[in-house]
């Protein structure tokens, strides 16, 4: 039996902006009728946080639920338990039109911390890091990539993107965080 490593290993790189591939996150891409209240309590029972409102994240030890679109959630928790966490919501939902999907093993995670983690970000992507509040998610393209990213504190961002293309993202963030690239916009 093979290890399970994270996409580049941990890897991480010290700019003006910390860049840091996280350990593996269990994750389960979550499709159905965000409105039902038994979705909502399925959510609650499966990873202890109320239905996110719309492009937010709510994050509780370790496990939360992030707004995706209107009818997909992103649900986190540890990774040993991504498995379990997935069984236990299709038990709960039922007949329940709806999808769950265990995507841990297809994502990479990285935190960018430091003071210009917004200024980084807003190299690579069409949100306007200015506006975006703690605990606030975007889906949207790093340069020609998809990513979603999320104030994970206020000097912190979260950023989730597909593990075939981790060590690009990882370079352009590098690329984005080299020391002496300060724009000093936000």
């Amino acid at each position: 039996m093979s290890n399970v490593v994270s996409a580049l290993q941990g890897v991480s790189f010290a700019g003006y902006v910390r860049v840091q591939e996280m350990d593996l996150q269990g994750m389960l891409s979550f499709r159905g009728d965000l409105s039902m209240v038994k979705i909502a309590k399925a959510v609650k029972a499966a990873v202890g946080v109320d239905m996110p409102a719309q492009r937010t994240i709510v994050m509780n030890k370790g496990k939360g639920a992030a707004w995706m679109s209107p009818d997909e959630l992103l649900l986190m928790m540890p990774y040993t338990s991504a498995e379990a966490t997935a069984a236990k919501l299709r038990k709960s939902l039922g007949k329940t039109h709806s999808l769950v999907a265990n995507v841990s093993d297809a994502r990479a995670v990285f935190a960018l911390t430091g003071a210009g983690a917004r200024e980084v970000v807003a190299k690579l992507s069409p949100v306007d890091m200015q506006a975006l509040k703690v605990g606030e998610i975007r889906r949207t393209r790093l340069a020609q990539v998809p990513a979603a990213f999320w104030m994970s504190g206020e000097e912190e961002i979260t950023l989730v993107a597909f593990r075939s293309v981790a060590q690009y993202v990882f370079d352009l963030l590098k690329t984005a965080a080299k020391p002496g690239g300060e724009v000093g916009s936000f």
